[in-house]
């Protein structure tokens, strides 16, 4: 399952690189292309980031427990929020949402290991 996923992360990235070349050989370089190139790598580094360092809370007794599986989801919605967000109002207004996605998650972690309760 993680290969397909990986794979499909890489296709859209390879894409969303192509696409951005071509808007720059055409004179377009913000455009909708770089925008999802851009949201694509703010939640695949966040995600890459939340796992060492909930492997690392976990593994230092700061966290009971560190279940990623559901920021898949998390990433998924909060992207595509972001994506739109972004293309309406601009980039800084996107990147808020972005910043919302991962107090979400961190109030999640939270929860799941009873220190909101």
């Amino acid at each position: 399952m993680r290969r397909w996923a990986f794979a499909t992360l890489g296709v859209l990235l390879a894409a969303g690189v192509a696409a951005v070349a071509i808007a720059r050989l055409f004179g377009r370089p913000g455009s909708r292309g770089s925008m999802l190139v851009s949201v694509i790598a703010h939640w695949l580094g966040a995600w890459v980031l939340w796992s060492f360092a909930g492997g690392l809370a976990t593994s230092y007794g700061l966290l009971t427990a560190y279940h990623g599986a559901p920021f898949g989801a998390l990433a998924v919605a909060g992207g595509l929020w972001q994506y739109r967000v972004a293309l309406r109002a601009g980039r800084e207004q996107g990147l808020a949402v972005f910043v919302g996605g991962q107090l979400v998650w961190l109030a999640i972690v939270l929860v799941q290991n009873g220190l909101l309760r």
